[in-house]
């Protein structure tokens, strides 16, 4: 099943949309619908990642010092290696 309702966009994102669906030889509505199926996905694995994170910190569960030491060597190193 599907649901249709309006949505509204810059001018400027609509035209980027058209050539979009133009190159790819779909519709308007065809890329906007994968376009809010790709956000939406992408937004409940971003909340779900957070969630988990807020229980382990609920739970006590951190890096020690060193690990964030660690990490933090690591990169600054090969920055100046770079």
């Amino acid at each position: 099943m599907t649901a249709a309702f309006t949505v509204r966009v810059k001018d400027e994102t609509a035209s980027k949309l058209d050539q979009l669906a133009e190159k790819l030889d779909r519709s308007r509505s065809y890329m906007a619908a994968e376009a809010i199926e790709a956000f939406v996905e992408q937004q409940e694995w971003q909340l779900a990642e957070i969630e988990a994170g807020l229980t382990e910190a609920d739970r006590g569960e951190f890096a020690s010092d060193e690990d964030v030491a660690k990490v933090v060597r690591k990169y600054v190193k090969s920055a100046r290696q770079s």
